[in-house]
């Protein structure tokens, strides 16, 4: 969902957390991965959200919340209590809706997608 449009082959998004990490996946009932989002510890506090994404033809459904919420709670469940995350400039706007707050610029990815790194500190049990 993130690589294919840019010509990235399939795999090309693993890194050296992908073993240790949280892998979550909402499918449609013949597999098909409709949202994915991947969750890693950076340090005691505070997780990391990489490589979530929606499918074009599912956005609007609520699926990215959903998601994003899954998550936030799993990281909740392993003690964390900072979330970070490198948002593409076009989804920004999403997570400033659900409690994040941009720090500044993050990375350039593949020389032309501008990122925004962003954070969330999280309550024991609240959703924003």
């Amino acid at each position: 969902m993130l690589r294919a449009p840019w010509g990235r082959p399939r795999g090309s998004e693993r890194d050296a957390e992908d073993a240790r990490a949280v892998h979550l996946m909402v499918a449609a009932p013949d597999g098909t991965a409709l949202a994915v989002g991947r969750l890693h510890r950076l340090d005691d506090v505070t997780g990391q959200i990489r490589y979530m994404a929606v499918a074009p033809h599912a956005r609007g459904r609520g699926l990215g919340r959903r998601m994003l919420f899954a998550l936030e709670d799993r990281a909740r469940t392993l003690g964390l209590r900072r979330l970070v995350l490198d948002a593409r400039e076009a989804a920004a706007g999403f997570y400033l809706r659900h409690g994040y707050r941009a720090l500044g610029e993050g990375h350039v990815l593949f020389g032309t997608i501008r990122h925004l790194r962003m954070e969330k500190l999280l309550a024991p049990e609240a959703r924003t």
